[in-house]
């Protein structure tokens, strides 16, 4: 299966970047371009243990439904996402936050995979893991801008 890492340098403490993370309108912002938005918000307004969420982009044109499923919550180390119901034959995104002398260095894995057997392997290889990479990393830095904005009121 294609999978990825992707650092990213915050100027902020790790707390701070753990709890932005786990915020869907957070999220939802950073994916506008995209046209992403929740179709299924999690229940009470932030990601926790077991939330589910469901998801509405377009991407190549197309539009997309993805129901995912947040898990292994470790405040303020990381947290992990997949896929339950979606476009992909499987998704997996984990999340993990750093102490670093200037601040926090958020690291994502992802690992993913296309259906349709051989075509979605070479999908994956020849266009998909290359524009999923590009997807995440724009979603990093808009998420980094938000969070090292100093309007923002940081929760920790």
């Amino acid at each position: 299966m294609p999978r990825f890492v992707l650092e990213t340098l915050i100027a902020a403490p790790p707390a701070a970047v753990f709890a932005a993370s786990l915020d869907p309108e957070l999220h939802v912002r950073s994916m506008a371009r995209h046209g992403e938005s929740m179709v299924e918000a999690p229940a009470g307004g932030s990601f926790t243990e077991g939330s589910t969420v469901t998801w509405r982009a377009r991407h190549f044109g197309v539009p997309f439904r993805l129901r995912s499923v947040v898990f292994d919550i470790d405040a303020p180390h990381g947290f992990s996402d997949r896929q339950i119901a979606g476009p992909f034959a499987a998704f997996l995104h984990e999340h993990r936050f750093v102490a670093h002398p200037s601040g926090t260095l958020m690291r994502d894995t992802v690992t993913f995979r296309s259906p349709f057997g051989p075509l979605g392997r070479i999908v994956d290889a020849l266009f998909l893991g290359a524009y999923m990479r590009r997807l995440i990393s724009e979603r990093n830095m808009i998420l980094a801008a938000e969070i090292e904005d100093p309007r923002r009121t940081l929760s920790a």
